[in-house]
């Protein structure tokens, strides 16, 4: 018997087996048990989450003779021949190879006929927004009055280019994308089954390349079984599949928050000589310090996809490098983003990129800095004129009658003819406070014209 790929193997055969739309699955079978059933519905969503996989299901189940409302018994012969695909009323139509005029005048034609040996006759076409608009448009008379016997499936991955017209006189359902965790856990469970022994990190780094698609996490599966065998290290994840080590993103994020050129243009080389896409890694990079920020801003809110060990070298980062700095990092990397992907020599736009964000230091927020203003206010005016520093030098601005020294204003006061500086009394020379320099302007003036603009 030939191999069957996990995905295939693994394909969802009742609505129980879906992971992840369960706002879906459950509409639906509410809809097949009170007979409240549409003639047409649209299932849009990301690749990989089970769209095509609804729609089998959902025509084996209003087909179905033999299990309960809403429960295929995948037993009869008319379940048997939709998941084989060889059902004479359940016809799936590719709609980026079948997308003109002609096909569809021919389905029309076809839907006048009852099913053979089902209620209904289903057509289920899949990436419906690849017809014409000349097929769309000969559609619409048949999609708007089908005969009671016809029902309508259509699946996309980009709903916005399927024309309004259709759009309005279908029953529409969004599916999501599925979440790490569930994820993680059907591949556990596929692992289980199929005798394979791979940690929960690996399948975690699976399940984040998947970018929340079911099928694409099993098809990473099957690739890296074929690589390592029964037994898979978690160094091997990353090595077949191309992903870059994430020890290489943490160090990247820790130099350029500590100021450490060197050490970023040492975690270039090396993404360098392993081969890995420049690009990738820039992106990674993005991702890493959206991550850090996220992780000061809301850091309770389950919104980032990595293990716990990660988690707190992320937060430990975050809190070294503040808010203010962060967000400045993530903007210059966005904005440097073109110049990386136009350029013909990524590795040295990487270089001066890192190398500038390392020399930008230090920041704090508008915020932070008024806190500051206002406590060193606070100290200002609790202090006394009396009152000195450890050194002994005098804290507040010195009095109108503070003696300066003799040397400094000696030869000013000789040169007019006033007062011989050998002879007369330090004591009677005064230092008067020039208001044109000062402008009659203290330190709480300057004060209330801070926090009055802060207002």
């Amino acid at each position: 018997m030939p191999y069957e790929v996990l995905a295939r193997k693994w394909r969802p055969q009742v609505f129980e087996d879906v992971i992840g739309q369960e706002h879906i699955t459950q509409t639906l079978v509410n809809a097949i048990r009170t007979g409240r059933l549409a003639h047409a519905y649209i299932f849009g969503g990301p690749r990989g989450v089970g769209k095509t996989s609804v729609a089998r299901i959902f025509a084996k189940a209003i087909n179905c003779t033999e299990g309960e409302p809403g429960i295929p018994c995948n037993q009869c012969r008319s379940c048997h021949e939709i998941t084989e695909g060889k059902s004479v009323d359940v016809q799936e139509i590719d709609g980026a190879s079948n997308r003109g005029i002609d096909e569809i005048r021919e389905l029309r034609e076809n839907a006048k006929y009852m099913p053979s040996a089902s209620p209904y006759r289903i057509y289920i076409i899949d990436e419906v927004h690849m017809l014409t608009l000349p097929a769309f448009n000969a559609l619409l008379k048949t999609l708007e009055e089908p005969p009671p016997h016809v029902k309508f499936i259509f699946a996309t991955t980009e709903s916005h280019k399927v024309p309004i017209t259709i759009l309005s006189r279908c029953q529409r359902f969004d599916f999501k994308r599925i979440p790490l965790p569930k994820i993680v856990a059907i591949l556990e469970k596929i692992c289980k089954h199929e005798d394979v022994h791979i940690k929960t990190t690996g399948l975690s780094m699976i399940a984040r390349e998947a970018e929340g698609s079911m099928r694409d996490a099993e098809s990473l599966l099957d690739q890296v079984i074929s690589f390592a065998g029964q037994t898979v290290l978690d160094s091997q994840v990353p090595e077949i599949l191309g992903i870059i080590d994430r020890g290489l993103i943490f160090e990247s994020s820790s130099a350029i928050i500590e100021g450490a050129s060197p050490r970023c243009l040492a975690v270039v080389e090396k993404v360098y000589n392993q081969g890995y896409d420049i690009k990738e890694f820039y992106r990674a990079l993005m991702a890493q310090f959206r991550n850090l920020l996220v992780s000061l801003i809301a850091p309770g809110k389950h919104l980032i996809d990595m293990s716990e060990s990660d988690k707190e070298e992320i937060k430990h980062q975050a809190e070294m490098a503040g808010e203010e700095k962060l967000q400045i990092v993530l903007n210059f990397l966005i904005v440097r983003e073109n110049d990386l992907r136009f350029t013909s020599y990524p590795r040295l736009v990487l270089e001066t990129t890192m190398i500038k964000l390392c020399s930008l230091g230090g920041y704090l927020s508008f915020g932070d800095i008024m806190k500051k203003m206002a406590v060193l206010e606070e100290r200002v005016i609790s202090l006394s004129p009396e009152q000195t520093r450890e050194n002994g030098k005098p804290l507040s601005d010195p009095p109108s009658d503070w003696i300066p020294n003799v040397k400094e204003v000696a030869p000013d006061i000789a040169s007019m003819g006033k007062v011989d500086a050998e002879k007369s009394n330090p004591t009677d020379l005064k230092l008067q406070p020039d208001k044109s320099v000062s402008g009659e302007k203290t330190w709480e003036d300057f004060l209330q014209f801070v926090f009055g603009k802060s207002k």
